[in-house]
């Protein structure tokens, strides 16, 4: 009998990317106890933006909630132009950068860093780091095992987007149907999920939020209205006021939207999916209130899931701040004024205020996603 045992047993699709991430490390560390930090940024190419996701190190990270401009970083800009990892076997080489988050690693104390590109097909996913507190630790042979577990974590990652990108785009093909009917746009979406982000970053210290969270929301998000699909027509474009029955069908769409991605979870096996339940919070309950008059079923305050608060307030700036058939687009001002009312009523305050301290980043968003003329 062998007392071989298979050291990537620790790996499970039912596990979230950290902890596969924390597994990666560990196998690392048992041969090279000087790689003290594996971290992974995805990259969003509408917006040009890096933004820190998982990490696995014996403390916490030194950048969190942490998002940059791939355009601002000449180095890795480079790296993804050449398709060339980039070896720094002393970060004081780099003592000449302006990148924030390279002064912020060489203070919590690294020394040298190895970065690979992380891509799918031509695509540009992101950037995998390897961090060490000692200099000169990145020599051939390490760099081959790195580049070795860095593919691996590279695979881990692209099969969970493949996965959750096949799950959103099954419920986008639906979700666009529904907006070949309603009035709501693209750039709705677009602005929606990223006021979301902005939201849930802005409360990620009091609420210990996470960034693989913040992700999920942002992914999640654009979806919060698919139940819409099953509102009749004559209901849903209704360019005047709802009767109180009409009403009452409308107000089905967030239960539909549940039962809906229950059932395609339930189809392609994906029940298991880490984090999973944020996204059917979002669909039920992000018309829900704070007062306990929101539907379908009253909750109050902290028993509204902070995602669907989060959604909530996103959505509502959004549809205020938005040209409707049946109506003209508020100024940010004015939109900004009613959610100052709405707070402690119908919208969570801590949210409310998360959005109205970050009215820069929001309105750069604006002009980004633009609606077309």
């Amino acid at each position: 009998m062998s007392d071989h045992r298979n050291p990537f047993t620790g790996f499970s699709d039912t596990q979230s990317l950290s902890e596969n991430l924390r597994t990666i490390h560990r196998l690392l560390k048992q041969k090279y106890s000087f790689i003290d930090r594996i971290a992974i940024v995805l990259y969003d190419q509408p917006s040009d933006l890096l933004k820190t996701f998982i990490y696995s190190s014996d403390i916490e990270t030194p950048l969190a909630q942490y998002q940059a401009k791939l355009s601002d970083s000449p180095s890795l800009s480079s790296i993804y132009e050449s398709l060339t990892p980039r070896v720094v076997n002393d970060m004081e080489s780099l003592s000449a950068s302006k990148n924030v988050h390279t002064k912020i690693l060489k203070d919590a104390g690294y020394q040298a860093s190895y970065t690979l590109p992380m891509l799918s097909g031509e695509h540009l996913q992101g950037f995998i780091f390897f961090n060490s507190y000692r200099k000169d630790v990145f020599t051939p042979i390490v760099l081959s095992e790195l580049d070795s577990m860095g593919s691996l974590a590279m695979l881990l990652v692209n099969n969970f987007k493949n996965t959750l990108n096949t799950l959103l785009a099954t419920l986008r093909s639906a979700r666009n149907l529904t907006h070949s009917r309603d009035p709501e746009t693209g750039s709705h979406i677009e602005r929606m999920s990223r006021y979301s982000r902005v939201i849930a970053q802005e409360l990620a210290p009091r609420f210990q939020l996470d960034d693989e969270y913040i992700e999920y929301l942002f992914l999640f998000a654009p979806l919060h209205d698919i139940g819409k699909i099953a509102i009749p027509d004559d209901i849903l474009l209704k360019p005047d006021k709802l009767t109180d029955e009409e009403f009452l069908v409308m107000k089905t769409h967030a239960v539909k939207g549940f039962e809906m991605i229950n059932e395609i979870l339930g189809n392609y096996g994906l029940g298991h999916l880490n984090r999973i339940g944020m996204l059917g919070n979002i669909i039920l309950h992000h018309h829900e209130q704070v007062d306990g008059k929101g539907y379908p079923y009253g909750l109050k305050q902290d028993d509204i899931p902070l995602e669907s608060r989060i959604v909530t307030v996103a959505d509502t700036f959004d549809a205020l701040t938005s040209k409707r058939p049946y109506k003209k687009a508020w100024s940010n001002e004015q939109a900004y004024s009613e959610l100052e009312k709405l707070r402690d009523s119908k919208l969570d305050r801590s949210c409310v205020d998360a959005l109205l301290k970050n009215r820069e980043e929001i309105e750069k968003i604006q002009q980004q996603f633009k609606e077309a003329d």
